[in-house]
């Protein structure tokens, strides 16, 4: 497995997705999914609530790709009150 990290501007939140793409061109779908929802879950706390409904997914959709991170050796973002 690949661990792509993506050094983007301090406002990169305000790029537009075409200016992301090519910032993510090499990397897998699995590998930004990965990256995504990893940053996601750092950025509410930990809280898988918060982070699915940002997502778009389930809470337990989210759970289950945790538990297979968790298996691969991938640190996940623990819940911070």
């Amino acid at each position: 497995m690949t661990t792509v990290h993506v050094a983007a501007p301090q406002d990169a939140q305000f790029l537009a997705p075409n200016q992301i793409v090519p910032l993510l061109i090499g990397a897998t779908v699995d590998e930004v999914e990965r990256e995504l929802v990893l940053q996601t879950l750092a950025r509410c706390d930990g809280n898988r609530t918060r982070a699915s409904r940002v997502l778009g997914l389930s809470v337990r959709t989210l759970r289950n790709k945790i538990r297979i991170y968790a298996a691969s050796g991938i640190e996940v973002p623990a819940y911070h009150d």
